[in-house]
Parts: structure tokens; sequence; C-alpha cells
């Protein structure tokens, strides 16, 4: 039983409930030897004529009596041992919660959404029937049995009992062999629902690319397919289910034989009453319910140890940025400064980056340029530690970015990256998300300069509207422009916007950037851009190529040179006049 012992933490935690429901559980043990006896007594009284009117009411009273306290405590140790496992599966959610919201871009990008749901769903259920269901059914099975094998050796036949316990060493040989192939079909099946889960949520959540596509069919087919491994991997785990019940049948089919065949000997030799032979039978029966408990333990506890197993192995993943030993708890502020070797992606041999130097004044704007993949994302998550492992410093103020705790970093940065994310919430709640205490005349005054309100008070419920799972309602540039807000509402010591503008217009994005000139007048912004137009008022721009700085300076300054960026520039600007034209 090492799932209990992996456990065994919490029944700490938890002593007290669990020692006053197993308590009342070895009492409702006790309580079911009283019917047996007295039914076995009554019959002896009946055979020999000395059952009396008092006597049998007697009898009633201690039945009903026995029947009542079994109830009352039946009652009061589900509240102390199933509210306990609920309180697990509690716990354990939370610290998968807290410990999803540590991990790095690096674990999300080696683990899928729909697996990381299914760790926080199936197999937490698992887990809170092992603690619940699993701790009633071990103690309950061993309480019964142990009780009612005592009361047939002590109190009737030692020599029966012995003899209708011969079958059960078989029985304990059998389902050990079953539990131990449940546990490793179970571990399939969970890893089949968990890829399931993925493509269920992948799915959904690329429903207007399939449809766009015309791929409908196709993805129901690959959901068909996913959804028959499930079943097929789930019909394997009940296969073997299938086999604990009636091989316990069978092993206590043959302990009634034989107390039957030698039981009647033994009544034939007066050995035995007729009443003992009777409670002896009963209380074989009550044989029963321990055994196929016992089979169903093995069924419980093995769904349980394949999902703590997966739990633990997630929650074992090491976080890979977190507060270094005396880091500050300061905002940072002041100057950035670059001074990069190299960096490269984990496990990747390749540089990503190599040889950033640069210093931008507190106050500045930095305007960052290049072909797709060149390398600028990447410059802008190093500065708030979504990835660690490079060679060289980056610091803001004189600190290194290690100097300070993580959650002051991060409360220094605005960040709009380029996969703007809208929760399932109001436009108000989505703007005022990262402070959820802002007036609403702050949230207005963040949608104008982001020139979203205007479109905002067009919706149908204004602020109020609900823009669905993702901003799924709304526009790409009406999703930019509100992400862009949310940020501004911080005010933030340093904005970054990662290719932010792409999805409006131009004369859209001389407006915003206009306003958030006399916003963050005094505070650093940098941005990302394709539409140079974006960064040209930038105190400094970085066009990247591969990874390196190939061009810096003002735009003046790059336009009084033949390169990339002057050749790009004049590109865009004879692009938009052929539009005006056309």
């Amino acid at each position: 039983m090492r799932t209990f012992l992996d456990l065994m933490w919490f029944f700490k935690a938890e002593k007290k409930a669990y020692l006053i429901g197993i308590s009342m559980l070895l009492f409702v043990a006790f309580l079911q030897l009283v019917p047996p006896r007295v039914i076995g007594m009554v019959v002896d009284e009946i055979e020999t004529g000395t059952l009396t009117r008092e006597g049998l009411i007697q009898w009633v009273l201690i039945l009903v009596a026995a029947g009542v306290g079994m109830y009352v405590l039946r009652y009061f140790w589900r509240i102390m041992i199933f509210g306990s496992s609920v309180k697990l599966a509690r716990l354990l959610r939370n610290r998968l919660y807290e410990h999803f919201t540590k991990m790095s871009p690096n674990f999300y990008q080696k683990r899928r959404t729909g697996d990381l749901m299914a760790h926080a769903t199936n197999d937490l259920q698992a887990i809170q029937q092992t603690a619940g269901v699993g701790v009633l059914t071990l103690v309950d099975s061993l309480a019964t049995g142990g009780f009612v094998i005592i009361a047939m050796a002590t109190t009737i036949s030692w020599k029966l009992t012995l003899i209708c316990l011969l079958p059960m060493p078989l029985m304990a040989i059998l389902t050990g062999w079953y539990g131990k192939m449940l546990h490793a079909r179970f571990h399939k099946a969970q890893e089949a629902f968990s890829t399931l889960n993925d493509k269920s949520q992948e799915s959904i959540t690329g429903i207007k690319v399939i449809k766009t596509f015309g791929q409908e069919k196709e993805d129901i087919e690959d959901f068909r397919k996913q959804s028959q491994d499930v079943v097929k991997k789930n019909i394997s785990v009940a296969k073997i289910d299938s086999l604990f019940d009636p091989t316990i049948s069978l092993i206590v089919g043959i302990s009634f034989f034989l107390s039957i065949v030698f039981g009647s000997r033994f009544v034939i030799n007066g050995e035995m009453t007729i009443g003992s032979l009777v409670s002896f039978t009963t209380y074989l029966g009550l044989l029963i319910w321990p055994m196929l408990a016992f089979g169903h333990l093995f069924n419980v506890v093995e769904r349980g140890r394949a999902s703590l197993d997966r739990v633990n192995a997630l929650l074992a993943e090491k976080v890979e940025i977190k507060d270094e030993e005396g880091a500050v708890r300061i905002v940072p502020q002041g100057d950035i400064v670059y001074n990069l070797k190299n960096y490269a992606f984990p496990g990747e041999q390749e540089p990503q980056l190599k040889n950033i130097h640069f210093t931008l004044p507190k106050g500045s704007t930095l305007g960052i340029v290049g072909k797709t993949g060149a390398g600028k994302t990447s410059l802008l998550k190093l500065l708030i530690r979504e990835f660690e492992g490079y060679e060289g410093t980056v610091s803001i103020g004189g600190r290194l970015l290690k100097d300070y705790q993580l959650d002051k970093l991060r409360e220094a940065v605005g960040y709009v990256p380029q996969d703007h994310f809208l929760f399932s919430a109001t436009v108000a709640e989505n703007i005022a998300f990262a402070n959820p205490e802002a007036s609403r005349e702050q949230v207005y005054e963040a949608a104008r300069i982001a020139r979203i309100h205007e479109d905002i008070l067009d919706f149908t419920d204004g602020y109020e509207t609900v823009v669905g799972e993702r901003g799924v309602s709304l526009s790409g540039g009406q999703k930019q422009r509100i992400s862009i807000a949310r940020a501004i509402l911080l005010n933030p010591e340093i904005l970054i916007l990662d290719d932010s503008l792409s999805a409006v217009d131009a004369k859209t994005e001389e407006e915003i950037l206009e306003a958030l000139k006399g916003n963050r007048e005094g505070k650093t912004t940098l941005i990302t851009a394709h539409r140079l137009s974006a960064i040209e008022h930038a105190d400094l721009i970085l066009v990247l190529e591969d990874g390196e700085i190939v061009e810096r300076g003002t735009h003046e300054q790059l336009m009084e040179h033949e390169g990339w960026y002057k050749d790009m520039y004049l590109r865009q600007q004879l692009e938009e006049l052929v539009e005006l034209g056309g």
C-alpha cells in the first residue's frame, strides 16, 4: 500500500478527523456482529422451546438499538473521512495551480494544456477517491473481516472457521496479481484521457481555423480515433477490474460449501447446535462484503497510485526562474543596460541572441526592428525574466535583474505581447485586470490613450460588454488596443509593446503613439514593430539580424546610412503612397 504511505503527510495533518472516522467505522464493524449472534440464539431457543414473548421483544430491541447505532455512526464517519478527502483534492489542486503560475514558458512549451487540465481534474479525483473510499474500504474490510473471523472462531467453532478460511490465500494471490496489471493499464488510460482532453481544448480554441479551412470532417475523425483509443484503454482496465468480483465470489462460494459440509457434520456429531450453524453461515455472509471490498480496494488504490505518480511528477518539475537569495523587494527603475554575449533557447545549441550591448536611459524610448525571427521578442522577454541561462548581464538602475524579487520586477513592467490574451469577462474587467481597484474614470482614460474608448461605447453594453473567451467577439485591432489600455492603466515604470500595433491602421497607430508620448513622459518604453513608422520617434533604434545588432541610432542617423533600415523605411513609404493612390 505504497499509495497510503505517500499520502501519510496528509493523514497526519488530518489525523483528528481520520481517527474519529476510523473509530466510528470500527464500532460499526463491532455492532454488525450483534444480529447474526442474536439470530442464532433465537433459533436455538425456538428449537428448545424456551423462547418467550418477553424474550423475543428483548432480542428485537437489541437488534433495533444496533441498527440505529450503525445508522448514526455511518452518517458521521462519512463526514469525517469523505470530508477530509475533499480537503486533499482542494489542497493538491491549489498546489498545482500555484506551481503552474511559477513555471517558465519552457515548461508550457513541453506540456500540453489539455494534459495539465487532466492532472487538475481526473487525476485529483482518483487521488481523492483513495483518501476517501480507499481508507474506508481498507479499514472497513479489515475491521469487519477481522471481527467476524474472531467472532466465528471464539463464539462458535475455531475448527470450522479454519476450514472455511483455507481458500483465502488463493484470493490474496489472485487479487495482488490483478492489482499490478490494473496499475499499468490505468496509467495508460489516464494518458489517453489527457491526450483527448488536449485535443478537445485545441479544437474548441481553433474552431474558426478548422471551419475556415473546411477541416470539420477530418477533425471529427481525428477526435473519433482518439476517443476510441480512450474507450479501448478503459475497457482494458475494465477487463481486469471485472475479474475481482467473480474471483472473490468463487472463493466465498467455496467457503460456504465447506461451512455447510463440515458444519452439518459438526451438528450431527453434537459439536455445534443448529442455531450456531445458522449464526456461522450468517457471519460468513458478512464476510462477502469485506472480500469484495478488498478487491475494490485494489481498484481504487491502483488508480490513485497511478494518478498520484503523475501529479507528483508534475509537482517535481523544478521552477527554473525564481527569486534569488538576498533579492531586494523594490520596484526597479533607472537606466536599462544590456551586456549580453549570447543566449540560446533551452535544449538548443544555436544562440538566439549574441553580442547585444546597449544602454537605454530612464525615460527614453527604444525601438527594435528586424526580420521575423531576428530575436526581437526574445530580447524583450529577457527583461522580464521569462527566459534565463544567458551569458552576460541585464540590469535596471544598476542592479542585475536577478537582484530584484520577481513580483517587484514584473510590477515595474507593463507588457503587451504579440499574442494578446483577453479573458471571458467584461471590457472594463479586462482593462482593469492588473489593477482591479482602478476607478471607472481611470479605465476610460487608459482606453482613450489606446484609442479604443469610442469603439467600446459602440458595443452593445459599452464597457459592460462581455468579450467572450479569448476576446473571440472582437477584431484583432480592438483586442490589441484593449491589451494596450490594460498595460497603460498600470502606469508602469517600463512599458513594452511587442509588435502590438500591427493590427491597427497607420492613422490610429500615430494617434496612439502621440498619446503615449504625453502619458509616458519620464518613463521608459520599448517597442518592437514591423512597420517602421511605429518606432520612428524613438530615442534609440536597434536593427536586429540573426540575433545581432547590425544597425543602431536615431531615425535620422539610420536614414543617413545605406542599410536595411533605410531600404525598408523607403519601401514602406512607397507602399503607403501606392495604397493611397489606389
